[in-house]
């Protein structure tokens, strides 16, 4: 079967724009051929196609943790799982993009939940993915064999083409959010998918309290002299909350102090990187931790890129763009590329701090050597 290729209609100006050839029948007759060629001048795109800054196709956008989940609950005493849904996730759908399953043009953000004693069959993609808990505890993911203990605050990376499944080993559901650069990959025509075992293996369905990948590279400044080769993706697949936790604390003791920088007053963030070459975790996504002392303030900031910010703990308030929200803990927003961003803590200096999760896809526009920020006045 063959398709035939339909030419898109050029649009000739009502008006010549400065630099414009002034409308008529010649010029019509001139677009018609075009049409024919299938061509299209750039003269008449390239407002659209070079635009004086990143015009962002996605919108800000919230979704409130507490809707999130109770839907999931819905869901998990309705879908069952199995080969062909292969998981129980519900992915944010920016409302600007047309209703793909994309948070941004690039990042894929769902909340995926699983029953008790239920298994997510094995599988492997090309899209890079991770895992992040913002409550809960009992699900072990399984990644080529090696069980790794998911709990509240961990964050969970795997590289691409790497067999994973998840067991519930707990008595309760749970819950947490996948990340992966499905939109980036669907765009990009570069995916592929396969299908592993029905059944993990007994010896998988193990709960160690460490991973194999965790007793090999989570000793920090350490590195095993048997593996010296420098890595893509990050070996090391569990990154501990406890750990997470006491270097933005230390943070801001050292900020108080008056002997390191932060990013602002009373903002501290670590990003997870790869242990073998200090680069990001995952090739496609930067993942981060912020924290903010009660009342501190981010600076207002802009990046080419998107990201997906989720509140870990703590209350305040995000400005993305025309949009200003109160976020409490596990609640989501969209920062899309080039729209201004800003973060605020509640109270005061000496209470509760707030922290967030961050990921986005600035690895890709630094490969790219197409990052850019800006930071604005307050």
């Amino acid at each position: 079967m063959t398709h035939e290729l339909v030419p898109s209609p050029v649009r000739l100006p009502v008006r010549a724009g400065p630099g414009q050839p002034e409308p008529s029948p010649a010029l019509e007759d001139l677009y018609r051929g075009f049409e024919r060629e299938l061509l299209v001048p750039l003269w008449t795109e390239i407002g659209e196609l070079m635009p004086l800054a990143p015009r962002s196709k996605a919108a800000p956008h919230l979704w409130r943790w507490r809707n999130l989940v109770a839907l999931a609950e819905r869901a998990g005493q309705l879908v069952p799982l199995g080969r062909g849904g292969e998981r129980r996730a519900l992915a944010l759908a920016n409302p600007s993009l047309g209703g793909r399953p994309f948070a941004t043009p690039t990042l894929w953000a769902a909340i995926q939940y699983l029953m008790p004693g239920e298994d997510a069959p094995e599988h492997r993609h090309t899209q890079h993915a991770f895992r992040f808990v913002v409550e809960g505890e009992g699900v072990w993911t399984v990644v080529n064999g090696d069980p790794i203990r998911m709990s509240r605050g961990d964050f969970l990376p795997q590289a691409g083409w790497n067999w994973h499944a998840h067991h519930n080993a707990a008595r309760q559901p749970m819950a947490w959010i996948d990340g992966l650069d499905i939109p980036f990959a669907y765009y990009t025509e570069s995916q592929f998918f396969e299908f592993g075992r029905d059944a993990i293996d007994t010896v998988e369905k193990q709960t160690p309290a460490r991973s194999r990948s965790e007793r090999l590279w989570s000793h920090p400044g350490l590195r095993p002299v048997a593996h010296v080769e420098r890595a893509v993706a990050t070996p090391l697949l569990a990154y501990r909350w406890a750990d997470t936790d006491r270097a933005l604390a230390e943070q801001l003791a050292l900020e108080a102090e008056g002997c390191t920088a932060t990013l602002s007053p009373g903002h501290a963030a670590v990003r997870f990187t790869n242990p073998t070459n200090g680069c990001d975790a995952l090739p496609t996504m930067r993942a981060e931790m912020h924290r903010l002392r009660g009342g501190a303030a981010s600076r207002t900031r802009r990046e080419v890129g998107s990201s997906v910010f989720q509140v870990f703990d703590g209350s305040g308030s995000a400005s993305v763009g025309d949009h200003r929200w109160t976020v409490a803990r596990g609640d989501l927003f969209v920062v899309p590329s080039w729209q201004p961003f800003s973060i605020r803590a509640d109270g005061a200096a000496d209470g509760p701090t707030l922290d967030l999760f961050r990921f986005s896809d600035a690895p890709i526009f630094e490969a790219l050597h197409a990052q850019r920020a800006q930071d604005e006045a307050g």
